[in-house]
């Protein structure tokens, strides 16, 4: 039996270019062991399982697999599914993943989630010095046994970064916009960032002194496939 997929883009920029593409499966349609074999097929860097709530409920559950396993927590997959429950009639407050309880709001054209900043993967950061060191970066001269995340600033004074992430031990050789590492370098960093990932996806994070980073970011909606 065919398995529907709704394919979005998350953390677009401005004009809904770029982004970092999503799959979302409604839950009920899938047996739970098959959720890694679709994940691994469809090969993007994840795929969400939503439980949609019912009408009127505050909150929904979800499952993340990257295409080699599944992860408590991811910034990208969490994002999509509440813009993607908001625009099917499913608006919800809180999002309930393995790591804890997501925190999730919408304004204007962005939608938001505020999580736990150890709740995000470890990550390598290197901190480099120019934009140009980061883009002439080459993802084989890093391990691939963990996950490693570079960045510069481009605007320090008005928080603004350049980012890249390799992932090799996730099944994931660049990764164009990263939800959970852009909660790591702001609870590294310590301050509101503006995230500027892979060839040009945009994140809005703002730190809390608590422990929990909020992301921000629009979705554009690519439109449904199956497998």
């Amino acid at each position: 039996m065919a398995i529907d997929v709704t394919v979005l883009r998350v953390f677009t920029d401005q004009d809904g270019k770029f982004g970092n593409p999503l799959g979302v499966v409604d839950a009920s349609t899938v047996d739970p062991a098959d959720r890694q074999r679709i994940a691994t097929q469809l090969g993007y860097s994840e795929t969400i399982f939503v439980d949609v709530p019912a009408p009127g409920a505050n909150t929904a559950h979800a499952r993340i697999f990257t295409p080699a396993t599944e992860l408590p927590f991811a910034g990208h997959p969490t994002v999509g599914a509440s813009w993607w429950l908001r625009e099917n009639g499913r608006p919800i407050h809180t999002l309930q993943v393995p790591a804890g309880i997501v925190q999730v709001t919408y304004e204007d054209d962005l939608t938001a989630v505020s999580a736990r900043s150890e709740w995000a993967p470890e990550f390598a950061i290197y901190d480099l010095d120019s934009t140009e060191q980061l883009l002439a970066a080459d993802p084989d001269d890093y391990p691939d046994d963990v996950s490693n995340y570079l960045w510069t600033w481009t605007d320090r004074e008005q928080g603004v970064i350049r980012a890249r992430m390799f992932a090799a031990n996730l099944g994931v050789p660049e990764d164009e916009a990263t939800g959970a590492a852009a909660v790591r370098i702001t609870d590294y960093l310590s301050r509101d960032l503006t995230i500027v990932q892979g060839k040009g996806s945009v994140i809005y994070t703002k730190w809390s002194p608590e422990g929990w980073v909020r992301i921000a970011g629009r979705v554009v909606n690519d439109g449904p496939t199956q497998i």
